[in-house]
């Protein structure tokens, strides 16, 4: 600094004289866009095919070509509230799409709230993001009264509506597939607003029945057809098909409208987040045609997306964010052809022989409360009324587990509390994600590309592993005050939030563990 500083002075110059480049004006959107399970290699390996948004954005955006999940499991409702607030679980308390709940005794969901109800399908128990225990970039601008933003979640599934838009947000929206709407809660307001209600009489899932969705030109059976009569069963195939994002960019693209988002004397937020694609590769798996068919689809509904943008706001006012919640396990009767390792583990053999070993060292009764994913709840009034050890327990049903084939490692509650793990980034995975009040009470990973699965679930694939291909998602800025480009480092989804509050000039969200992506900013910050 004395160097540059003596410089300076010898060519008559002065800090206040040093040209600076005009910051970009405060982009009128910041936009977040979510596409579920978008596995990075989509970006790479359809990449030749990509002529509308995918492409816009690689080539006009900053994209972190390495980035992952720093969190276990890797599943919608923890990928989602890790975007905009940039927290892990242990400290945003979502560890999952659900967990049990010790003091109901029942097993919740991400984003379940009694004490609200549903609106526009029906008397139902409502859903809020109460359950997130820290803030978001949305109640951040929120609450630094700069302006009076809008923020607005909307997507097909609750979570991934709810959680990225924080406790602030004007709105979430949603689809209820059995009722063919779209749904919120009151949590944000008594009813739905008029143009939402006008917007499901309109009915645009029935337009699809009865229609083809043609994934595979070169094959026979390269067609599914829509249930031909509007009700439940539409909606459930719409939704696992393109035409649930179709259905979902139409209602985005009203609400924008409607709401006037990004055409107001503020800096709106919008989440956005197709669900679709998840659906599609659960079913099918990531090297099917139906997932290949649908990335581009997404790609051509993207384009069409920004070309709306265009005309409304102008792209040159939004700020454009595309990530993805997680990826996705490679079918195992695929892997297994290849000569891949990999399989399917029913889940019996997997928890049987712990229940086994606690009742032969034990005696009988309930020891296991409740199980979510693959994380056991063992029962605590049980262990104390026969005045056992808690921490012999766990390693009792641990060291069954453990001798389960494809089990790689299993930790108990003691040792992620006391970090008595293996360094490395499979490990820290799981500290990051272990909650001390909601986690259970083993954490159980399995080999690479193996599935737990029950009866229900042995065809098609599943994600919630730390492994890459699960981790490595897409991580994409394009818009004013960015520089385009490949960036190779290794970069969390965590830093998504910690960027947007450096460029926005607000308060890093309560719980972000992120750093700011200073390389790809152009400015400090916006004027």
């Amino acid at each position: 600094m004395r160097v540059f500083t003596l410089l300076l002075l010898a060519s008559g110059l002065s800090f206040a004289q040093i040209p600076k480049s005009p910051a970009p004006n405060r982009p009128k959107l910041v936009l977040l866009i979510a596409v579920d399970q978008l596995r990075y290699d989509y970006l790479t390996r359809f990449r030749d095919e990509y002529k509308g948004g995918f492409d816009k954005l690689l080539r006009s955006g900053a994209n972190y070509v390495n980035a992952h999940l720093e969190h276990y499991p890797t599943v919608t409702a923890v990928g989602h509230s890790t975007m905009m607030s940039g927290a892990t679980p242990n400290i945003s308390g979502i560890i999952g799409n659900d967990w049990y709940d010790r003091a109901t005794g029942k097993t919740v969901t991400s984003v379940s709230d009694d004490a609200t109800r549903l609106l526009g399908a029906g008397d139902a128990k409502g859903s809020s993001p109460r359950r997130l225990l820290v803030s978001t970039i949305g109640d951040e601008m929120k609450r630094a009264r700069r302006d009076a933003p809008k923020v607005i979640g909307i997507s097909m599934k609750d979570r991934s509506a709810i959680l990225p838009s924080g406790h602030m947000a004007d709105a979430a929206y949603w689809f209820d597939n059995k009722a063919g709407t779209f749904v919120s809660s009151t949590y944000y307001f008594p009813a739905l607003p008029d143009w939402v209600q006008a917007f499901n009489q309109s009915r645009s899932v029935d337009k699809y029945a009865g229609v083809d969705w043609t994934f595979d030109k070169s094959s026979s059976t390269g067609t599914l057809k829509m249930p031909a009569t509007p009700g439940a069963d539409l909606g459930a195939a719409v939704y696992k098909s393109p035409f649930g994002n179709e259905i979902l960019l139409q209602f985005i693209e009203e609400a924008i409208r409607r709401e006037k988002i990004g055409q107001r004397a503020a800096t709106d937020l919008l989440t956005v987040s197709f669900s679709s694609n998840d659906a599609v590769g659960h079913e099918w798996g990531p090297d099917s045609p139906q997932v290949h068919d649908t990335s581009i689809r997404t790609d051509a509904l993207l384009a069409k997306f920004f070309a709306s943008l265009d005309r409304s706001i102008g792209m040159q006012n939004v700020l454009v964010i595309l990530t993805a919640d997680h990826g996705v396990s490679p079918v195992p009767e695929d892997l297994i052809k290849d000569k891949m390792p990999g399989g399917r583990l029913p889940s019996a053999s997997l928890f049987d022989p712990m229940e086994k070993a606690l009742a032969d060292r034990y005696g009988g009764g309930k020891w296991v409360l409740s199980t979510a994913g693959s994380s056991p709840y063992l029962n605590w009034p049980l262990i104390s009324a026969q005045k056992l050890n808690a921490q012999e327990v766990e390693q009792t049903a641990a060291d069954a587990i453990a001798q389960v084939p494809q089990v790689s490692r299993v930790f108990t509650r003691h040792q992620l509390t006391h970090a008595q793990v293996t360094v490395d980034q499979f490990s820290q995975r799981v500290i990051r994600s272990f909650h001390t009040q909601r986690s259970g009470d083993l954490e159980i990973l399995l080999d690479p590309n193996w599935l737990r699965s029950t009866a229900e679930e042995s065809k098609g694939t599943t994600h919630g592993a730390p492994y890459s291909y699960d981790s490595h998602i897409p991580l994409i800025f394009m818009g004013p005050g960015i520089k385009p480009g490949r960036y190779v480092r290794n970069v969390a989804l965590n830093d998504l939030a910690a960027s947007l509050a450096t460029m926005l000039d607000i308060e890093t969200p309560s719980g972000c563990v992120g750093q700011p992506l200073h390389e790809m900013m152009g400015f400090s910050p916006f004027r």
